[in-house]
């Protein structure tokens, strides 16, 4: 199911350009999910470094465990972050005929574990244009009381917060700004197989994992297989050109060899 096609109806696409965000009910399925999810979880707890016990961490480590790019950890995470299924949704949702891998990440929150404060991805990337798209999937569902994805509907529209890093800060200020917006919160549990996508403008947010459940979410960011590298306008992105697009320079095409054609028309490269 990996490479199956999917048309992305039209109404939402509409809805995407509109809200900053869609999720799409099973996208995937639970024998897909079972098979890539259980080495994705292995990899997340081997790689990870955090050491610190959950009380301990401040706001940003106590929201999850964080490991980038296991593509290149393992063949089984390579053949599903390369799925052709994700990345023509990415691209029809976009409206850009084909999309490079920016970076995949795991997002493991443990029980307990704390809010993903409110905050905008594209904060952190060198990148000339909003085409850029982050792929949301849970690895098992997710009710409200394991801290799914919420989304601020239209606050891509909003310059407001962009120069906020993920922090106590930005879900404070964010959360103030939205509401004052008027960009009301769309909050709902995801079932096993649902994938949400949301731009990287799109103001975000998760709650806290009240249950006893470890919250396993693979995510892979895409962007417009022709998008350029910006001038860094932050400490953030200059860590993020150095990692993500080695050996690239502002004004260069984003075509570092991390960040393969994962979609152009239908042809994988």
């Amino acid at each position: 199911m990996l490479d199956l096609p999917y048309a992305v109806p039209h109404d939402l696409i509409e809805r995407y350009a509109r809200e900053g965000f869609v999720r799409l009910p099973g996208l995937l399925d639970a024998e897909t999910l079972g098979h890539y999810g259980e080495e994705i979880t292995r990899l997340t707890l081997a790689l990870n470094t955090q050491d610190k016990p959950l009380e301990e961490r401040e706001t940003y480590d106590q929201a999850f465990l964080q490991v980038m790019n296991l593509w290149r950890s393992s063949e089984l995470a390579r053949r599903f972050v390369f799925g052709q299924r994700l990345a023509g949704v990415a691209a029809q949702l976009m409206g850009v005929k084909g999309v490079r891998l920016y970076h995949d990440q795991s997002l493991y929150k443990e029980p307990s574990g704390g809010i993903t404060p409110a905050h905008a991805d594209q904060y952190y990337w060198p990148l000339a244009s909003d085409r850029a798209i982050t792929a949301w999937i849970p690895l098992q569902p997710v009710p409200l009381e394991m801290g799914p994805l919420e989304f601020y509907s239209g606050s891509h529209h909003s310059e407001l917060g962009r120069n906020l890093p993920i922090s106590d800060e930005s879900e404070a200020r964010i959360t103030a700004e939205m509401e004052a917006q008027g960009h009301p919160i769309d909050r709902a549990a995801y079932a096993l197989g649902d994938v949400s996508f949301h731009g990287g403008w799109t103001f975000h947010r998760a709650g806290p994992n009240l249950s006893e459940r470890p919250r396993s979410v693979m995510t892979m960011i895409y962007i417009d297989a022709e998008m350029t590298v910006a001038e860094p306008v932050n400490a953030m992105q200059r860590t993020d050109l150095a990692q993500w697009l080695p050996g690239l320079a502002p004004g260069d095409p984003a075509a570092s060899p991390l960040n393969p054609v994962l979609f152009d028309g239908g042809l994988a490269r």
